[in-house]
């Protein structure tokens, strides 16, 4: 028995855990970034609701669920289609005009889209919106570091770190990374490149040098994924335990194949997200 069970209560509250929305064609931040209810206030009235009447055993957050803008290697995927980029391309570092790997970083157009949620997150916090609380938690790959800071620079207060660098806000974890092995857009940088770049987030403890769980002859199934998606949930709502302040809302930056295990994990309606996307999701986090 796993120690904790997920499950996503956002039905008839967000858009995105509605089987009808398309999300091929759902612009979150179009229609507040999906919410049903009519107003914010409302939204963090019910999420209290469920938490003043949760029964010890049961915890409530709400996760935003954000994935990276578009990478290089995105960019390629269109270009060639997927099932070439999977059979030969996604092997390779490069077509001998774009870096796609390892570790590529945003294109033009993927700094455009973490800008335009910038703006977007700007004008629902202006409505009431509530701002993520504590750590902002991210993959270690550049496009997903990238996506963040445009997106929350100006906005999340010590995205950078204190005047001395400390208070580190930011929490890069391993748990967030996309599918692991033979796609080499999937293998990371080292701890000091990453440390290099960004000296204002922390990263966590026990965090390897060199990727070493990156293979170029095996991919991370679906099964191995979910796996790690469950245990940053049981991470994240055990961490609750030592926290003088208990976070109900968080923010987490990450991937494509993340957010489908996140999806997996919490028996949320499969609803894949675009370069750039988000999705708002109320988690029920039951210890067995």
């Amino acid at each position: 028995m796993v120690a904790w069970d997920f499950q996503t209560v956002s039905q008839g509250i967000f858009a995105q855990d509605d089987p009808n929305t398309d999300p091929s064609k759902f612009d979150f931040t179009a229609n507040r970034f999906g919410l049903l209810l009519p107003t914010w206030q409302d939204l963090k009235g019910h999420v209290k609701a469920l938490q003043d009447s949760a029964e010890p055993n049961v915890s409530y957050k709400v996760l935003f669920l954000a994935r990276h803008g578009q990478g290089f290697h995105n960019l390629c995927i269109e270009k060639y289609g997927e099932a070439e980029w999977d059979q030969h391309w996604a092997k390779l570092t490069t077509d001998g005009l774009t870096l796609w790997g390892p570790d590529p970083e945003l294109t033009e157009l993927g700094v455009h889209q973490a800008k335009s949620v910038h703006h977007a997150w700007k004008e629902q916090l202006a409505s009431g919106a509530p701002m993520p609380e504590g750590t902002l938690y991210c993959s270690p790959f550049t496009r997903s570091i990238e996506t963040l800071l445009n997106t929350w620079d100006g906005i999340y207060e010590g995205i950078r770190g204190g005047p001395d660098g400390t208070d580190k806000v930011v929490l890069i974890k391993e748990l967030l990374r996309e599918t692991i092995g033979v796609h080499t857009c999937d293998k990371r940088s080292t701890r000091s490149e990453i440390a290099k770049r960004y000296p204002f987030f922390q990263i966590e403890d026990g965090f390897e040098e060199d990727d070493i769980y990156y293979q170029d002859d095996y991919r991370e199934t679906i099964a191995e994924l979910d796996d790690r998606i469950q245990r940053f949930l049981e991470f994240l709502f055990e961490q609750d335990a030592i926290l003088e302040t208990v976070p109900t809302y968080v923010s987490v930056t990450a991937h494509s194949g993340v957010l489908h295990s996140f999806c997996h994990v919490l028996k949320h309606v499969d609803f894949p997200v675009k370069t750039g996307g988000m999705i708002p999701v109320i988690v029920k986090a039951t210890r067995n």
